[in-house]
C-alpha cells in the first residue's frame, strides 16, 4: 500500500515518489512544483479537513484532499 499525502499528521515531512490522479490534477500538482524528488512538510489541516497546508521549497501550498490523495510518498 502506498502512502500518500494525505496520510501525513502536520509537522511530518517526507519526499515526493509520484504523482497519480488524471491529467488536470496532475497538471495543478506539477505546476505548484510538486515533483518527484520534492520534500515537503505538512503543516496543518483546514478546521473541518479540508483543504491541507504544505511548506514546500519555502513556500506555503493549499491542496484538497482530493489532490493530496493522489502524490505518492516515499
Amino acid at each position: 500500500m502506498n502512502r500518500t499525502l494525505k496520510d501525513l499528521v502536520p509537522g511530518d515531512t517526507a519526499r515526493i515518489k509520484a504523482v497519480n490522479g488524471n491529467s488536470s490534477i496532475r497538471r495543478r500538482i506539477v505546476e505548484m512544483g510538486l515533483l518527484p524528488g520534492v520534500e515537503l512538510m505538512m503543516e496543518r489541516y483546514a478546521p473541518l479537513g479540508d483543504p491541507i497546508e504544505v511548506k514546500s521549497q519555502g513556500f506555503h501550498l493549499s491542496l484538497r484532499k482530493e489532490e493530496a490523495d493522489t502524490i505518492i510518498l516515499e
